[in-house]
């Protein structure tokens, strides 16, 4: 494809495109170039699916054949930290491009760093991991290629945080500490005047200037904007709104397979649009999925594997690094609810009326375990009692609990009685196609002990208002980054989850949110985390992180229900170098942990 474009004189031969020394990722073998790998998408609120397969980072997660996970540089030569964890040096590779072919420099760090980062126009707040106490890192520019970042004190988990989160918003494939500086100035005001920045929210049809940034935003969202220069190994053409999203090679990718060859091989990635499992179950019999992970759900299993020959498909499994769970929002606005969810006894009779068993066998085809919101087995993290914390199916003492905190009276329905008389009832949002059988199995359970369960099934725009707007009640899904805790540790401090208006209380040092009690447990997870943040060993740092765990699962304040599911893949027979058996998390990046640029279709 790009050699008849070389011929074309559309582009520069492959040598003048490539950095100087290319990143070289080894390939399960050589492959071929060419092929539209198919997929499917939900729509335009579906972005994260796409833009996992294709991120980048400073450093990346890597899994070796033994299992283990590590760290392994990305768009960089080199990087080194110093002894006390302080300070970080990064080195760009030499020759590095925009996808548009404009040299990528430290001059796009700094313009990330003092225009974007430290822009309070664009960044109201800094995220509490890039600005551990408060104190928001520092970026200093050596030369050309390197740079170098540096924290008051010691932070030992930064590059675990970088392999993960990236240098977060305002953007969606995140590219640590990089922006195409030629390309955005004209979009921000430290550049731009207040004319063309009119002007520019006038063509991209957004309220302000503002709106043009962000992981939804009209210009830096690499999956809305084709024009956006990246350094993904595939960029947008055809963009949502659409039936079919296609993603295009980027001829100036940095890396090449361990023959010389430059990646990817895949020449262009297609996502379908579909509206609900069984038309995407459909998709995959008929052949027209190449390769999915997303939407291959564990109670299809069965289905999948008695239609491989059927689709020419084979299905695969890699390990989830979660727990399908129940999570209540103890920031609800319902005064009366709130101060139950905020009491361990009905929280652990929430736990223990559950029958996990059941809903492991009907829902999850027996593939799942029963168990608590908790690091997975194989993380660093993994405690057996943790796992099992409040984990029991035991009606009995839910009843008991659930007297003991006053809640006694019942209707005549048999449902229990809040103290200010109402019945005791709780709507759980969801938007997974497992939620609606497996809620309808938990609220047999809650009806057992007298509450009643109310399920909403939901899609994926007004889920995330409802977190936003601290508008739910409770929410079903899988409660994640179980592998390795440390490169984000902020789903059990409550953020965009159980407690999310203490999250930002806590992140916007009390400028926003909610305060929580001054006895509250969270207080203590708070602290934990900002002596792992700066402790100056890393036994120091695993210490007070283990604490933070602890508390979390042993409080209570997430319902786990099942986890370790198989995360499941369809792989066409012609689809190759997709790698088995690996950690799917968000922490790792989804299906990005098998390196995507390295599949290949076989002709």
């Amino acid at each position: 494809m790009l050699a008849e474009q070389v011929k074309a004189g559309k582009l520069p031969p492959v040598d003048q495109r490539l950095p100087e020394k290319p990143t070289v990722i080894t390939a399960v073998e050589v492959g071929q170039y060419g092929g539209n790998w198919q997929r499917a998408f939900k729509g335009p609120g579906d972005r994260w699916g796409p833009t996992k397969l294709m991120e980048e980072r400073v450093v990346k997660w890597s899994q070796n054949a033994d299992g283990k996970l590590g760290l392994i540089p990305g768009y960089i030569s080199s990087y080194s930290v110093s002894e006390d964890s302080r300070e970080f040096t990064f080195t760009l590779l030499k020759g590095l491009k925009w996808s548009d072919g404009h040299p990528v420099t430290t001059e796009d760090v700094d313009f990330w760093y003092n225009d974007v980062f430290l822009n309070k126009d664009l960044l109201k707040s800094i995220d509490q991991t890039l600005a551990p106490r408060g104190k928001p890192m520092k970026l200093t520019v050596i030369d050309a290629q390197t740079f170098k970042v540096s924290f008051d004190e010691p932070y030992v988990y930064f590059l675990e945080i970088l392999a993960k989160d990236s240098t977060g918003e305002p953007s969606l494939d995140r590219p640590s500490f990089i922006f195409p500086k030629h390309y955005l100035k004209q979009f921000n005001n430290k550049y731009a005047t207040p004319e063309q920045l009119q002007a520019a929210t006038a063509k991209f049809g957004v309220a302000k200037w503002q709106d043009l940034w962000g992981s939804k935003g009209a210009a830096t969202a690499w999956w809305q904007n084709p024009d956006l220069p990246v350094i993904t190994a595939w960029k947008i053409e055809k963009p949502a709104p659409a039936d079919v999203v296609t993603m295009v090679r980027n001829p100036y990718y940095y890396a090449v397979d361990q023959a010389g060859n430059q990646l990817p091989y895949i020449d262009r990635i297609s996502h379908r649009l579909f509206s609900d499992q069984e038309a995407f179950n459909l998709m995959v019999v008929q052949g027209q999925i190449d390769m999915q992970m997303r939407y291959v759900e564990p109670q299809d299993f069965t289905f999948y594997k008695e239609n491989q020959s059927k689709g020419d498909y084979k299905v695969t499994r890699w390990t989830q690094a979660q727990t399908w769970s129940l999570v209540p929002n103890l920031n609800v606005k319902d005064d009366v609810l709130r101060a139950l969810y905020e009491t361990p006894d009905f929280r652990q009779a929430l736990n223990v009326a559950i029958d996990r068993q059941t809903v492991n066998e009907l829902v999850f085809s027996g593939l799942a375990e029963a168990r608590q919101a908790s690091p997975v087995t194989g993380s660093p993290n993994f405690d057996p009692e943790l796992e099992t914390h409040w984990a029991e199916f035991d009606p009995d003492k839910a009843n008991q609990l659930l007297d003991k905190v006053g809640l006694a009276k019942r209707d005549s329905a048999g449902y229990r009685l809040r103290p200010d008389g109402k019945r005791l009832s709780i709507v759980v949002e969801m938007q997974h196609p497992n939620g609606p059988k497996t809620v309808e199995i938990i609220a047999d359970n809650y009806k057992e002990v007298g509450i009643e369960l109310l399920p909403r099934l939901i899609d994926r725009t007004q889920w995330d208002a409802s977190r936003d707007n601290n508008d739910f009640q409770m929410q079903w899904y899988p409660f994640d980054r179980l592998s390795v805790v440390a490169a984000d540790p902020r789903i059990m401090m409550g953020n965009d989850s159980y407690a999310h208006q203490y999250y930002v209380w806590y992140s916007t040092k009390g400028a926003s949110g909610i305060e929580p009690p001054a006895n509250h447990a969270i207080r203590r997870v708070f602290s934990d985390w900002d002596k792992a943040a700066k402790a100056a060993s890393r036994e120091e740092a695993d210490a007070a992180l283990t604490d933070l765990i602890k508390t979390f699962v042993t409080e209570g304040w997430v319902i786990g229900v099942v986890g370790e599911v198989p995360a499941i893949s369809v792989v066409k027979t012609n689809f190759k170098n997709f790698r088995d058996g690996l950690i799917e998390d968000d922490t790792t990046r989804g299906e990005g942990l098998g390196q995507t640029q390295q599949m290949w279709m076989k002709k």
